[in-house]
């Protein structure tokens, strides 16, 4: 090879080295897909005043969760979507964002009627939401986490506390659906155990500014105390109103279940101050964790910015979001669902736990009186939190009293009509026939009650026998049907429909209050 020839050749294999050494290298990574999570909650309408914090709240624990690295080393991405205060349009978000968008969970709602409105798509798609916000209870879904109070975490013992230092005495006020209806029924129930009853029950649409005629009814009957489950902007004019009829919280003061530090903001503190919340958390909760929390929160948002629950919930629950996914090294429904399961974290309100019965939370309750800042003085705690019961006793035990008596009237005036067109004999048998239901419904209901107020094993075993029994006689008694006359066979369906009612209660009664385990169904 000639001197020519070797330089041309090192020419032509230096210039190709750089091609040689690219081909060499591993590729570069792909990039990280998101874990998309759906955001719903109304930035208009009537519940924007309180939604929209909600929304902020879970954006910065997004981010949070992101500057540590994501979820199982995925950055976490927020699809926000309009509720628009309509419960229509809840769930036709709800869809769009679980088929469209394909977010791994849903974060959202504020009212019962949005989050039952969303329900039906959860469960058509087995997919999870987060739920933030206290709730009336008598529910529970493998496809809802509850991060916010039950009735025994918030309502129950605000109640309690109101009796102590108020009196007995309460007006009754709400938004006109399911939430503000329904925490009243077991405020009903609760003080008639007590012996007594609301002075007054009232109900207005979301939204409604005028509230003189309620106004005028307070002051007609004089309560100790006014508990208060208005939703939304009607708040302002509500205390308003109390305000311009010259009654302050030295005159009748209010506890409200919906309002916090966030809608005092709109409301104003000089309509206000000196009346009462009950939650599970205020801002003044004097927790290293909380103030961290909560100076994080006005760094980010302004000074002018307040934390309330329902925030410092919608921003636990994306925590414990990511904790159960890496719990379980999967974001996929079912894996979250069981990795959640009796999950601990360290919330700024305090240590909370997700039930692994019935997938709502551990919580402590409290009581706080607005002061002239906009924050709470807490004058009341339980100290350690509660274990959340969205079902209770009493109402079960209202419902069976109210089935169980319409069972005994039909029963007995079936009865006293008998059966005509029969020989005497066949006459005595069915009246036997008919006695022996309303002898073994009455042992039916005595041990329904030993069921609900002490849940053992042996209850129930007690429960189940007496219901055979009972069933085995009415199977005798319906044998008779093709011989009553117009008057009884109308007195038979009521009796029925009656069972039918106690039979549901019943099964929904073992669900709620027994393990899995023991979980029964009452055949009607």
């Amino acid at each position: 090879m000639s001197r020519m020839q070797v330089i041309l050749f090192s020419v032509v294999l230096t210039l190709g080295m750089p091609i040689l050494l690219a081909a060499q290298q591993p590729p570069a990574a792909a990039e990280v897909s998101p874990i998309k999570v759906g955001v719903l909650h109304s930035l208009t309408g009537t519940m924007a005043i309180s939604e929209r914090s909600l929304v902020d709240a879970i954006t910065m624990a997004v981010d949070e969760i992101n500057a540590k690295g994501g979820v199982l080393g995925r950055p976490l991405q927020a699809v926000i979507e309009d509720g628009a205060s309509d419960w229509p349009t809840f769930a036709r978000q709800a869809e769009k964002l679980i088929v469209e968008d394909g977010v791994a969970s849903l974060f959202g709602c504020w009212t019962s009627a949005s989050r039952q409105a969303v329900l039906p798509v959860l469960e058509k798609h087995d997919h999870l939401l987060w739920y933030p916000v206290q709730y009336e209870g008598n529910e529970r879904s493998r496809n809802i986490i509850y991060t916010g109070a039950t009735p025994n975490q918030q309502i129950i013992p605000a109640v309690a506390w109101c009796r102590e230092e108020f009196g007995s005495k309460m007006f009754l006020v709400g938004s006109d659906y399911v939430f503000p209806r329904q925490a009243n029924e077991i405020i009903k129930l609760q003080l008639a155990d007590a012996g007594t009853a609301p002075v007054g029950e009232v109900y207005r649409p979301l939204g409604e500014t005028n509230f003189a005629d309620v106004i005028a009814e307070v002051q007609r009957v004089q309560p100790d105390v006014i508990l208060n489950t208005i939703n939304g902007s009607s708040n302002r004019a509500f205390f308003s109103a109390l305000r311009d009829a010259g009654i302050g919280p030295r005159e009748i003061p209010v506890l409200s279940f919906s309002i916090a530090e966030d809608e005092l903001r709109d409301i104003g503190v000089t309509l206000t101050a000196g009346h009462y919340c009950s939650w599970s958390y205020f801002q003044s909760v004097d927790t290293p964790a909380n103030r961290r929390f909560v100076r994080a929160f006005k760094t980010r948002y302004g000074p002018e910015r307040v934390t309330d629950d329902p925030i410092e919930a919608a921003y636990v629950q994306v925590h414990l979001f990511a904790k159960a996914a890496e719990r379980a090294k999967s974001i996929e429904i079912d894996d979250v669902r069981r990795a959640v399961r009796g999950l601990v974290f360290t919330a700024p309100e305090g240590l909370v736990r997700i039930d692994p019965r019935n997938l709502h939370t551990w919580k402590v309750a409290r009581i706080g009186k607005i002061r002239h800042d906009g924050q709470f003085k807490i004058v009341w705690s339980s100290k350690d939190p509660l274990r959340p019961r969205p079902f209770l006793p009493q109402a079960f035990l209202a419902e069976a009293r109210l089935h169980g008596h319409a069972m005994f009237t039909e029963i007995s005036h079936l009865i006293e009509l008998g059966i005509d067109g029969v020989s005497a004999e066949q006459q005595f048998a069915a009246l036997r026939a008919m006695a022996d239901v309303r002898g073994y419904q009455g042992e039916v209901r005595t041990n329904f009650q030993a069921a609900v107020t002490s849940v053992q094993a042996t209850n129930r075993k007690a429960f189940e026998q007496s219901w055979r029994d009972f069933e085995q006689r009415w199977r005798v008694l319906a044998q008779w049907q093709d011989a009553m006359g117009d008057e009884q066979s109308a007195t038979f369906d009521r009796l029925e429909k009656a069972k039918t009612a106690f039979a549901a209660n019943a099964t929904k009664m073992f669900h709620a209050l027994y393990d899995e385990g023991d979980f029964i169904e009452v055949e009607p």
